[in-house]
């Protein structure tokens, strides 16, 4: 099987190469460490989802913004969770190492001669130093209500043999030891195989689940892949994380060829036993290149955002990530070429509509009873294939249809209960209902969605027990 770089890897060519260039802070502020007072997220008692410490349900909708920590000062970092929380985000993934000489934005090293074991304490012409700023950072979410998903250390870092199982064992514990906030989700590998060092991460994993046995660990693993691959059985794994990837059904070259069809992951993974929830945490970015490396190629939009979320969801899914190109390496004209052919600076990337976007998805998963939702291959008489695929989801006395191009499908009716329904129409680009009326629960009757049958003109079907 052909190997394909990693998201970050062309990253972190630029980064070092820009490195020293150090970016002007605010005035260092003390932090100051304090009981958190966000609960940790736990395992529902349907395990195919997540809750919060009081039994609510959480539906994890997560942004990726890997570079914060290096690239971000601490003014910027506030300007950003700001419109995260603003947009209805509640998970911020993270990566605490991205290359094993990173520096915080003040150029403060992150590790002593680039040892996993060695982090650095010290500081350089401030009052605090990495783990320091790592830590403001944290404080600002969880002041917001945000959970951060933290990777440990990127992927690529392990895979080039510089991190042993007692420096992963080690680094566990001082994270473990030395950030015990409560709004920590821990995603351990990045981007990576977990048939590839598998000790290490083992190692890792078990050194964490240790430290902090009351928060949740995954595994975020290499485009095209899912973290079941290889921990499903592990105790230190307590959901699945999915990289359906950034690839067009015809750039796909994986074993699985799934393409786009991200939702066959999740289905995957909600058959599996033990039960787990399961999760897409890097689905095709909001305008990066499709295959990624070739910037010649048409950018993934909001469209296909949506299409990623409603699927994964509809399939069983407890949550969803966006992702952005231009915020995932929170990208400024002052450093030079970006990653992927971006030219966006971040902070106008904020506005991007699929980001906007997301917040529906949320809203209308948590309108009804969420912890009896279940998905309903049954319901539509034909599926359809690739952008045609029709997804149904359903609870005891709810049902939501899916379609991505707003073609006209047959549903089988008299699934979930009452005599008739009341039916309406859900845009998933505002978050606007347009009714249908009421309709006989029974027999096989067909949906015309509004508006022409084409890619992006999207609806959710809702039908409701009157």
């Amino acid at each position: 099987m052909k190997v394909f770089y990693p998201v970050i890897a062309a990253l972190l060519i630029f980064l070092s190469s820009c490195k020293n260039d150090k970016k002007e802070l605010d005035e260092p502020q003390e932090v100051v460490s304090e009981e958190s007072h966000v609960k940790p997220i736990q395992i529902a008692d349907n395990p195919h989802y997540l809750q919060k410490e009081n039994g609510d349900p959480f539906f994890w909708l997560g942004d990726t913004a890997w570079l914060m920590f290096s690239k971000l000062n601490r003014s910027e970092i506030a300007t950003y969770l700001d419109d995260r929380k603003s947009k209805g985000f509640n998970v911020i993934q993270v990566m605490v190492l991205h290359a094993l000489d990173a520096s915080s934005p003040n150029g403060t090293k992150a590790l002593i001669d680039e040892q996993l074991d060695q982090p650095n304490s010290s500081t350089n012409n401030s009052s605090y130093n990495y783990w320091d700023h790592m830590q403001y950072a944290i404080d600002m979410a969880e002041e917001r209500g945000l959970y951060m998903a933290l990777v440990p250390v990127w992927g690529n870092n392990v895979k080039s043999g510089k991190v042993s199982e007692s420096q992963a064992r080690k680094y566990g514990q001082f994270l473990t030891e030395r950030f015990k906030n409560e709004n920590i989700i821990w995603l351990n590998g990045g981007d990576t195989f977990g048939n590839e060092y598998t000790e290490v991460w083992n190692t890792l994993g078990f050194s964490i689940k240790k430290g902090s046995p009351n928060l949740l660990q995954t595994f975020h693993p290499r485009g095209r892949h899912q973290s079941s691959d290889w921990f499903h059985n592990e105790s230190w794994l307590d959901f699945n994380m999915i990289q359906s990837g950034h690839r067009r059904y015809d750039q796909d070259d994986s074993e699985k060829a799934y393409g786009e069809d991200n939702y066959k992951y999740v289905d995957v993974d909600f058959n599996l036993n033990p039960v787990k929830p399961t999760i897409d945490g890097e689905p095709s970015y909001e305008g990066i290149p499709q295959g990624l490396h070739d910037t010649l190629q048409p950018l993934w939009n909001d469209n296909d955002i949506r299409r990623y979320g409603y699927w994964s969801v509809f399939a069983g899914a407890a949550g969803y990530t966006y992702g952005h190109s231009a915020i995932m390496q929170f990208y400024s004209k002052k450093d030079g070429a970006g990653a992927y052919g971006n030219k966006t600076e971040w902070s106008e990337a904020l506005k991007a509509p699929g980001a906007k976007q997301m917040k529906y998805l949320k809203e209308l998963m948590l309108l009804f009873p969420y912890f009896q939702r279940e998905p309903d291959k049954d319901m539509v008489v034909d599926q359809g294939q690739k952008y045609d695929y029709v997804a149904a989801t359903k609870g005891v006395d709810y049902a939501m249809i899916y379609t991505y191009t707003g073609r006209t499908f047959e549903l089988q009716l008299g699934r979930i209960d009452g005599e008739r329904l009341n039916a309406y129409w859900y845009n998933p680009r505002n978050g606007k209902d347009l009714a249908i009326g009421s309709i006989n629960n029974s027999g096989v009757q067909m949906f015309n969605p509004p508006g022409d049958a084409q890619d992006g003109n999207d609806w959710v079907l809702v039908l409701t027990s009157k």
